[in-house]
């Protein structure tokens, strides 16, 4: 069994006992125990199972924010493998999330220290900042931003209640000083809040991905980001962490793509192709969550392999072609590996001395790839006019 958690209240502006818990929902262990199964099927793409689960719920809780954010949740996990290029779950997340609110802002008006009502209100908030965000509506993200980070500040003071309520302030912490580079229009907010602190923030995200109940999963997923980026240079790291979740969730689409793409990263070569064989095959038989930009990532890997591991050209075109058909369907021709797909089909082209086939992949690079792409250089050296011996 596990330990209790010792809480040292010097780290805590409120000790856990001078707080009233009582219909805390959160903290109940007899739904933790009911919601287990719910949130391992919503993570494994059971989502039609979870959100049963999860409307049980809300028939016992009408006027409690939990069911509605599990359910918005539910619909979020329904558009990360697409990385949210399709906007048709926008409107019912929204709507949940929108729910999510007005419950919790209606708990949080009668007890202004009902930090679960906090809690619920930040992560609201925030998830639907990230999604207006993703559809450029900047007005509206800055001010749910401002919103989130006000609750979440709120919310600190029951840091020592549950690791829960430790995730967004680990993610404020590690993000705060990347944040208003990558997202200017958020400077007015961040100006309010105090700084961050990297090494804290990744250590409070470690917490609650070791302790966390409802947001274990999501503090991994935030784990792997960090891990692998190059702020962090540890993608063996990240790696070791989605093994883990791919274990316990066999059929996240979205984990398994995260997989294959740090086994080609990490050159970890036979897990990444056998994973990318899994994508593959999983898109054809149509599983949930298995779309196209998943096939695009595990069709290249597979081109690759095939092109520089095996040196077995006609596969690696297939591969290739696969790749650049799932762009093409899902409008994604100026991802990076629309362009090295097309990039390695023009040099396969140019060494079996295919003029036509290398004019026709070297033209796709112009006519797509970002400006900033070397490989633009290449296709345009390409069409420069060749002087005769």
């Amino acid at each position: 069994m596990r330990r209790p958690r010792t809480v040292a209240l010097d780290t805590v502006a409120v000790a856990p006992q001078a707080v009233d818990t009582q219909g805390w929902l959160l903290l109940d262990p007899d739904i933790r125990g009911e919601l287990g199964g719910a949130v391992a099927n919503l993570y494994n793409f059971k989502f039609d199972r979870a959100e049963r689960q999860f409307r049980s719920l809300r028939r016992r809780y009408p006027h409690h924010p939990m069911p509605y954010f599990l359910l918005g949740l539910n619909v979020w996990w329904k558009m990360m493998p697409s990385n949210f290029t399709d906007p048709k779950y926008d409107r019912l997340f929204l709507a949940y999330m929108d729910t999510t609110i007005a419950q919790a802002k209606r708990r949080y008006d009668a007890d202004d220290k009902d930090y679960e009502a906090c809690f619920f209100l930040s992560a609201a908030y925030g998830f639907e900042a990230r999604l207006f965000g993703e559809r450029s509506s900047f007005a509206k993200a800055s001010l749910y931003s401002k919103r989130a980070l006000n609750y979440l500040e709120r919310s600190r003071e029951a840091n020592g209640l549950s690791p829960e309520f430790l995730l967004g302030q680990g993610l404020f912490n590690y993000y705060a000083d990347l944040i208003s580079e990558a997202h200017p229009w958020l400077k007015p907010v961040l100006v309010f809040f105090p700084k961050g602190n990297r090494m804290l923030g990744l250590q409070q995200v470690r917490t609650v991905a070791t302790e966390g109940f409802y947001t274990r999963t999501e503090a991994k997923i935030q784990l792997i980001d960090m891990l692998e980026s190059t702020r962090e240079k540890n993608p063996a790291g990240a790696l070791q962490i989605c093994a883990g979740l791919m274990a316990e969730f066999p059929d996240n689409a979205y984990v398994q793509r995260e997989y294959a793409k740090l086994c080609f990263v990490t050159g970890n070569i036979g897990p990444g192709e056998a994973v990318s064989r899994q994508l593959l095959d999983k898109i054809n038989q149509g599983l949930p969550g298995y779309e196209a930009t998943s096939g695009r990532y595990a069709a290249y890997y597979l081109g690759y392999y095939n092109q520089f591991i095996y040196h077995n050209l006609v596969a690696a075109k297939d591969y290739y072609l696969r790749c650049i058909v799932f762009a093409e369907i899902s409008s994604q021709t100026q991802q990076r590996y629309y362009a090295y797909a097309n990039g390695n089909l023009a040099k396969i082209a140019v060494q079996e001395h295919d003029a036509a086939a290398a004019r026709r992949y070297y033209q796709a690079i112009l006519d797509h790839a970002d400006h900033s792409l070397p490989l633009r250089a290449e296709a345009q050296q390409y069409f420069k006019p060749r002087k005769k011996k």
